[in-house]
C-alpha cells in the first residue's frame, strides 16, 4: 500500500512505523512517537542509524555510551526550525519528553557507524525553492551535503496554501551516474488547521515512470504518509487556506547523494522562476527562529 492514512500504520507505540520489511524495500524507514508528559521511550537502532526530530515539544535523547542531547525542539512543524539528534546504528537510545511531545525517528539501513552528535537549529540550513504557486520552503537539515551521515537523507518541506510543491515532477529510481540516484523515499505529512480548527487536507501524487510502476493520487492529512519506491513524484498540493508540511526520509543503495531527473513534459517550468518572484508568505520562519 502506498497511501497509509493516519492510524493505518501504527504498531506499538508508533502513531507510524515504517520499516523495509513493511515498505517492501531495502532501507528507508519512518517512526512517529508520541509522549505525554514525563513520558520516556527506549529503542534500540539495530542496523540503522536514526535522526530524532522533534516536530511538537522537546526532549531528552540518550544514547548509550554515546552522550545525551538536549532538543529544546519547537511547538510544531510551522513556527521554527527544530534542533535534533543523530543516533548510530548499533546503539540503545532513551528518548524522555518532560513536557510531552511528538518526535519523527527518521532511519535508513547502513554499514557504517557514526559518533552520535547534536544537530543545532541556527546550523540548518533554509532554501526557499521555486517561485510563483511553486513556492515553497525547504529545511534542510539533513541534506547530504549538509549533514554526514552513512546512507540517510532527510528534509522538511512547508508549502503555503494554495501552492504547488515537489514541482515539476521528479524522480531517482534508476542510478545514472552524475545525473539521477536511486533512493527510495517516505513522505510525512501534516496539515495547518482553518482558523476555526478545520482540519485542511492537500493533494499527492505519484505517476508511473514504468510499466507497472507507483501510480497514486491520495488525499492526504495530517499523519498520512506516502511511499515512493519509484516513479514521477509530484506535484504535493496544498488546499487554499492549508499549509503544508511534509518530512522527506531518503535512503538508497548508492553514494550518499540526491541527484533527481524532472518528468519531460513538465521539466520547462522551472526556467519560468527566474522571471517570478517568491511568494511573499515565505519564509514560514528563518534558520534558528524561536519556537
Amino acid at each position: 500500500m502506498t497511501h497509509l492514512p493516519a492510524g493505518s500504520a501504527a504498531r506499538g507505540p508508533y502513531s507510524l512505523d515504517v520499516d523495509p520489511a513493511r515498505a517492501g524495500w531495502d532501507r528507508s524507514s519512518l517512526r512517529v512517537l508520541s509522549l505525554p508528559p514525563g513520558g520516556s521511550h527506549a529503542f534500540a537502532t539495530g542496523g540503522s542509524e536514526w535522526i530524532v526530530l522533534p516536530l511538537a515539544g522537546g526532549c531528552t535523547v540518550r544514547v548509550l555510551d554515546g552522550g545525551t542531547f538536549t532538543l529544546r525542539g519547537r511547538d510544531s512543524v510551522f513556527t521554527a526550525v527544530t534542533d535534533f539528534a543523530y543516533v548510530p546504528r548499533d546503539a540503545r537510545v532513551t528518548v524522555t519528553a518532560p513536557a510531552g511531545g511528538r518526535f519523527a525517528l527518521a532511519g535508513a539501513r547502513c554499514e557504517h557507524r557514526f559518533p552520535a552528535r547534536y544537530g543545532p537549529a541556527p546550523a540548518v540550513p533554509v532554501e526557499l525553492r521555486g517561485a510563483g504557486g511553486c513556492s515553497r520552503q525547504v529545511n534542510n537539515f539533513a541534506a547530504a551535503d549538509v549533514f554526514a551521515c552513512d546512507r540517510l537523507i532527510a528534509v522538511e518541506v512547508l508549502t503555503p496554501g494554495g501552492n504547488w510543491s515537489s514541482y515539476p515532477p521528479h524522480k531517482h529510481d534508476e542510478d545514472r551516474p552524475g545525473e539521477e540516484s536511486r533512493l527510495e523515499e517516505i513522505y510525512y505529512f501534516e496539515i495547518a488547521p482553518g482558523p476555526g480548527g478545520e482540519p485542511g487536507l492537500g493533494y499527492q501524487r505519484v505517476s508511473p515512470s514504468r510499466a507497472g510502476g507507483t501510480d497514486v493520487l491520495a488525499e492526504v492529512r495530517t499523519g498520512d504518509a506516502v511511499l515512493i519506491p519509484d516513479g514521477w513524484h509530484g506535484p504535493s498540493v496544498a488546499a487554499p487556506g492549508h499549509p503544508m508540511y511534509y518530512l522527506n526520509v531518503m535512503a538508497g543503495p548508492g553514494p550518499r547523494e540526491w541527484l533527481i531527473r524532472d518528468h519531460p513534459d513538465h521539466a520547462w517550468i522551472r526556467a519560468t522562476w527566474p522571471r517570478q518572484p517568491a511568494d511573499p508568505r515565505l519564509p514560514f520562519y528563518p534558520a534558528g527562529d524561536a519556537r
